[in-house]
């Protein structure tokens, strides 16, 4: 990929709506896999209550609108004002505290697990039925669009793209709970090609760190996954 179609693939412009300000991709086609569109306000004229508590909204009760669903609330039920990156605000928006609850949980993933996608990790990387694995560095792209896989070889992965995420495991602590991550399997599409492609990623077993790196890494990608789902049921 040449720098020039990189640059225009990261390249963001700051905008204002009626929620707030925005830093969005210069194209809406290279906006970040994980995004929420804002939604539509429910009209004023449509909600002389709070859709939370079911105070009558008069000239001391004001309401306020919800930046992340879009319903209609007094100001004791939407007073919060929380960092709401999947749909890119620059500062922290008005939310209900529905809302702002779930966006407390996503500011986790962007920032730790978003950190830990972005800086990589080592893998035995299997492609299709193929019995030969290769040894690659996979990371996130920085404009969370890729999965990159750096060997010998070099694939790319449009996260979008990607349909299903399972972990693999073994074994199983005493007690019950979950088996030790070992790997992952991903089914994607590629344009163009037809059917459902496979990768699978295993990671080695080493003493210099590079497991724990690994390990954490599958944690990371697996929670992405769930918010990739999330952000097409919307």
């Amino acid at each position: 990929m040449s720098s020039e179609v990189a640059a225009r693939r990261d390249s963001k412009k700051l905008v204002r709506s009626p929620s707030g300000l925005r830093m969005v991709p210069e194209h809406r086609a290279f906006g970040s896999p994980f995004g929420l569109e804002e939604p539509q306000w429910v009209p004023d004229k449509e909600c002389p209550r709070c859709m939370q508590c079911d105070t009558k909204f008069d000239f001391l009760t004001r309401k306020h609108h919800c930046r992340r669903c879009g319903k209609c609330f007094c100001d004791k039920c939407c007073s919060q004002k929380v960092p709401l990156r999947r749909m890119c605000f620059v500062d922290p928006v008005r939310q209900c505290a529905q809302c702002a609850l779930v966006s407390h949980k996503e500011a986790e993933f962007y920032d730790r697990q978003l950190k830990v996608l972005l800086s990589g990790a080592t893998f035995l990387v299997t492609f299709g039925n193929s019995e030969k694995s290769e040894t690659m560095v996979c990371r996130l792209s920085s404009n969370q669009r890729y999965l990159l896989l750096d060997g010998d070889s070099r694939r790319e992965v449009e996260i979008a793209h990607v349909s299903t995420v399972q972990m693999l495991t073994e074994g199983f602590p005493p007690g019950g709970g979950n088996g030790r991550a070992t790997g992952m399997s991903l089914h994607y599409r590629t344009p163009g090609a037809e059917g459902v492609m496979q990768l699978k990623l295993t990671a080695g077993e080493d003493a210099n760190g590079s497991r724990r790196q690994a390990t954490a890494w599958l944690a990371a990608m697996h929670k992405a996954a769930k918010l990739l789902y999330e952000s097409r049921d919307q």
